[in-house]
């Protein structure tokens, strides 16, 4: 059944029903046991390689290299409808799926052509940037030395989401002199150990926990020509949030509107002899599933100012590049607290539409908002607002994104407040 048939919306191309058709009934399988998998952390490998095996991690990559070709309002609205399976996929594609628009966005090289071999082969990339601790924001810890012509791996890393299931890890480090330096480690590296040590409240089968490289040794051809990344980048992995929490609305309403309608018992002061008949519990269930309708036709949209960006930068026009990626920034930017606004009420307020039951965690209906809240957690929103007020009152361009960390100029006049105490 399609997204039309289903009152979400079309999709945004004529194809893309017939993109989307083949990865449904692997959705499907997924979400039966989204809730077992919450309860017993239950690692999702199999239904990882499900989605490789079908293609899943070449949708960015051109036909010409193995992949599907998929543009990027295409991508995201898939990933709406996998996060609806289970979000805790999603989070674990979504380096991989940055790691492909890097590559995508690269000049014609041998390291391009390479990787994106590697990437139509279906090989899998994790996570390796974040790093725990004081180090000042902007710099890793972690070390990648030259010694004897060889390169020499040395640190720790968190936050490594999906490199428990990937042939490879995307990660930052310093060179010798400290500055930046981008490198690929395969998983299977002696010397490297990934551990699912990862105990947040929500998104807990993204495996984004540590990952430790000990002398880790690795060739020249493993080395990124730039740390740099994408230009655009920013507002892609946010875009998989909004995206993701786009599909845990979808999921909460399916989930609601199932027990709404099996729910025999009723309460004293209610106003019908069925639950599913009853006005004010479907008035919850609306707002639920039309918070959620929300959520994704905003974070398509956005999808088409990446789309804008993308393309403008296989140009060579300088300008247009630049206008290009702002306006993708701030179109995101724009969309975040709103989205995630939907998303964490209406996976509040759907208990209100049942029981106490409901609250059981044999139900599973609380992973849908620890997973919501999770994924808000990262790049506060806060800061999404204070760019785009900045902006639309001043017209001042938004910074880069920048990492996270202790800052360098650190006021040694910061006294500790009341609370802290």
């Amino acid at each position: 059944m399609t997204n039309i048939a289903q009152a979400w919306g079309a999709g945004p191309s004529e194809r893309y029903e017939a993109l989307a058709t083949p990865f449904r009934p692997i959705f499907a399988a997924i979400r039966e046991r989204a809730v077992e998998r919450d309860l017993k952390h239950d690692l999702p490998y199999a239904e990882i390689s499900w989605l490789r095996d079908a293609g899943f991690s070449t949708l960015r990559v051109p036909e010409a290299q193995g992949g599907l070709g998929f543009t990027l309002p295409e991508l995201f609205a898939l990933l709406i409808e996998l996060s609806e399976a289970d979000a805790n996929i999603t989070n674990a594609y979504r380096s991989h799926l940055g790691f492909t628009e890097d590559v995508l966005n690269s000049p014609p090289s041998a390291w391009r052509a390479t990787w994106l071999e590697k990437l139509g082969k279906r090989e899998l990339i994790g996570s390796g940037f974040s790093e725990t601790g004081e180090g000042k924001i902007g710099t890793y810890s972690t070390r990648l030395s030259l010694k004897d012509g060889r390169y020499i791996l040395n640190g720790e890393k968190f936050y490594t989401t999906g490199s428990l299931y990937a042939d490879w890890i995307n990660l930052g480090a310093g060179d010798d002199n400290g500055d930046p330096v981008g490198a690929l480690v395969p998983t299977k590296a002696k010397g490297v150990e990934i551990l699912d040590d990862w105990d947040g409240f929500g998104q807990a089968l993204s495996a984004s926990g540590t990952a430790r490289f000990t002398d880790v040794e690795l060739t020249p051809d493993l080395i990124k020509p730039t740390a740099a990344r994408f230009p655009y980048g920013g507002g892609f992995f946010q875009l998989v949030h909004l995206a993701t929490l786009a599909g845990i609305g979808r999921a909460a309403t399916g989930d609601v509107s199932r027990l709404v309608f099996e729910r025999k018992r009723v309460y004293g002061r209610g106003n019908a002899t069925r639950t599913a008949l009853d006005p004010q519990v479907l008035q919850v269930v609306g707002r639920v599933r039309s918070a959620a309708y929300s959520a994704g036709a905003i974070a398509l949209k956005a999808a088409e100012a990446l789309q804008r960006s993308y393309l403008a930068n296989l140009g060579e026009d300088e300008t247009a590049k630049a206008s290009a990626n702002l306006h993708a920034e701030l179109e995101i930017s724009q969309s975040v607290t709103v989205v995630t606004d939907l998303i964490l009420n209406a996976t509040t307020v759907l208990f209100d539409a049942l029981g106490a039951s409901a609250a059981k965690k044999s139900a599973g209906l609380d992973r849908h908002w620890r997973n919501a809240r999770t994924i808000s957690s990262h790049n506060p929103r806060i800061y999404h607002d204070r760019v785009v007020g900045d902006y639309s009152v001043n017209g001042t361009i938004p910074t880069a994104f920048g990492g996270i960390g202790v800052a360098a100029d650190l006021s040694p006049n910061l006294k500790i407040g009341v609370n802290s105490q």
